[in-house]
């Protein structure tokens, strides 16, 4: 990105005194006011750095300010779509969003985090949004688990599979399925049905749509936070929703 703004601003840098002198400059005199501009840079590159960190600045605002508009205008499907699962408490005061992988490292390192912060805040909710981005093994986990929460199983599947201590295999995920209960010529039957496959593609088209390509990604009220998150900062965000009005 960097190199990218400096291009952009040396460009208009050198474009400047020929846009605004009247007549044109000859070739000499361009020549001449690039050098005088190609020196001061040099002599004082503290000028461009702060350009370069200003327009950083002012994309990751406009990005932000998108983010926020996106979430408000996708709020319903996010927190409230009925074919998504949820853990915790289904009519908590705060609703966090998960879009999550389940062959993702950084999800695994999160889940206890997690999984401690419903245990002590009995009225949050977390919604859980598959987005299988890391292969067929991801997708295969994600078929797995809509068909285990389907039978009142996601919690059990989700936690399990975040217990494994190897990547979710199609073998491996199986006998999570089996060992919460699940039958797994059921689970093989269920996971290929024109709902599951809706279910992905609309989890899938949401995160599009606000600009998630990463897992884990939250979304707290109109917050988005890529990456993996602690126990302090889930608890700082849930309580800083509680204190946004409704």
């Amino acid at each position: 990105m960097r190199l990218a703004l400096l291009a952009g601003l040396a460009a208009a840098l050198f474009a400047m005194p020929a846009l605004a002198a009247d007549p044109p400059l000859t070739p000499e005199q361009s020549t001449a006011v690039e050098k005088i501009v190609h020196d001061y840079l040099l002599s004082h590159p503290e000028v461009l750095t702060e350009a370069i960190t200003h327009a950083e600045e002012d994309a990751k605002a406009k990005d932000a300010a998108a983010t926020v508009k996106a979430i408000a205008a996708h709020k319903e499907e996010l927190e409230r779509d009925p074919s998504t699962p949820v853990l915790g408490n289904p009519d908590g005061d705060v609703t966090l969003v998960e879009f999550f992988d389940y062959r993702c490292p950084y999800c695994k390192a999160t889940a206890p985090a997690l999984l401690q912060l419903l245990q002590e805040d009995p009225k949050v909710r977390l919604v859980l949004k598959d987005i299988p981005i890391l292969g067929a093994d991801s997708v295969y986990a994600s078929r797995v688990g809509l068909v285990a929460a389907r039978h009142g199983k996601a919690k059990e599947f989700w936690q399990a599979m975040f217990a494994l201590k190897d990547k979710a295999t199609p073998d491996s995920t199986l006998k999570i399925a089996k060992s919460i209960g699940l039958d797994p010529a059921v689970v093989k039957k269920e996971m290929e049905s024109p709902e599951i496959d809706a279910i992905i593609k609309r989890n899938t088209d949401l995160a599009v749509a606000l600009g998630i390509d990463a897992t884990p990604t939250f979304v707290i009220g109109t917050t988005s936070l890529p990456g993996a998150i602690t126990l302090d900062d889930l608890r700082a965000q849930v309580a800083a929703a509680r204190k946004r009005p409704a």
